[in-house]
């Protein structure tokens, strides 16, 4: 639904966005991860036809970004950084004037309005002037904007910028609501958390480049390394040491009263390897899996890319 191939946009001497290239399939999310400045919201305004890429293109649902921008435009909803509210109206109004630009009928937007502003908790305050809006409130209502024309792609920049916490949950939700097979979905953010919360996959982005992409697994995998276990016990045969061999477990650390093991497969390799502890004697009370942070991989990604530039 989304693809970018050689994507790249030079502002005079200066390159936003270098020779990206990244597919989006039908009832997936993206996540451009990165720092402000790291050409995310540059890309997200070449998908959408706002601005024309240097070199390279991108196509949603087929159309090209530098070719077919009308179609490109009927099938995006976007959330950009600013959102352009107008003050003076109030939020029925609003939707319903983006409405008719989306070629809406007055039958069909009016209940959409209606469900919108009730599911982003906005109903109650429907009639207010949007000057009156808090910053979280006018961030949900230019989601609600984006999704009038139940768009099969969404564009979402910052989603949750400037809002409190419960607001924010809300946010979240409704993104993974959106997910089905027929909507593909690409979120910039610089928060790890949300970007673990809500990517199928996760691209990297870092001075214009995508440095990696992959599922946050894989990216912890390839990063951090294998999934740890730690098994915490309470006894042990005298001089007890892990001495069976299975194959792609391996002990990594050992003190007083635990063990930490790397697991290739942990579905399957896990219930065996207690079972080998316990049948040498070992009084096992735990079991977890070692929490492997994005922020670890992310680090070590940028940091990798730092010592090449270098």
């Amino acid at each position: 639904m989304i693809e970018a191939r050689q994507l790249t946009k030079h502002f005079d001497d200066f390159v936003a966005v270098d020779q990206i290239d990244f597919r989006v399939n039908p009832g997936e999310v993206l996540v451009l991860l990165g720092p402000n400045g790291a050409g995310k919201t540059t890309t997200v305004r070449m998908l959408t036809s706002i601005i024309r890429p240097t070199f390279g293109d991108a196509t949603i649902q087929g159309y090209s970004v530098i070719n077919d921008p009308d179609q490109v435009r009927r099938n995006v909803g976007v959330l950009t950084e600013h959102h352009g509210l107008y003050q003076r109206m109030n939020a029925i109004n609003y939707l319903a004037f983006f409405a008719q630009l989306y070629g809406l009928d007055h039958k069909t937007y009016q209940p959409r309005i209606e469900q919108l502003l009730s599911q982003f908790g906005l109903y109650q305050i429907r009639s207010k002037r949007l000057g009156e809006y808090s910053k979280g409130m006018r961030q949900k209502l230019a989601l609600a904007r984006a999704l009038l024309h139940h768009p099969p792609v969404l564009l979402l920049d910052e989603p949750t910028s400037a809002m409190d916490p419960a607001s924010a949950r809300m946010v979240r939700d409704a993104i993974l609501q959106l997910r089905s097979e027929d909507r593909a979905i690409v979120l910039c953010t610089h928060n790890l958390n949300e970007a673990e919360e809500l990517a199928d996959r996760i691209a990297i982005i870092h001075n214009g480049k995508i440095l990696h992409n992959a599922t946050p697994a894989e990216l912890k995998t390839q990063m951090v390394g294998q999934t740890q276990y730690l098994v915490r016990y309470t006894h042990a045969p005298y001089q007890w040491a892990y001495t069976a061999q299975l194959p792609g477990i391996r002990l990594t650390s050992q003190d007083d009263h635990t063990l930490t093991f790397s697991i290739e497969d942990p579905p399957q390799q896990t219930p065996l390897l207690l079972s080998e502890l316990i049948g040498q004697g070992v009084s096992v009370i735990e079991c977890k899996e070692v929490n492997r942070s994005l922020e670890q991989a992310y680090l070590q990604v940028v940091s990798m890319n730092t010592e090449k530039e270098s």
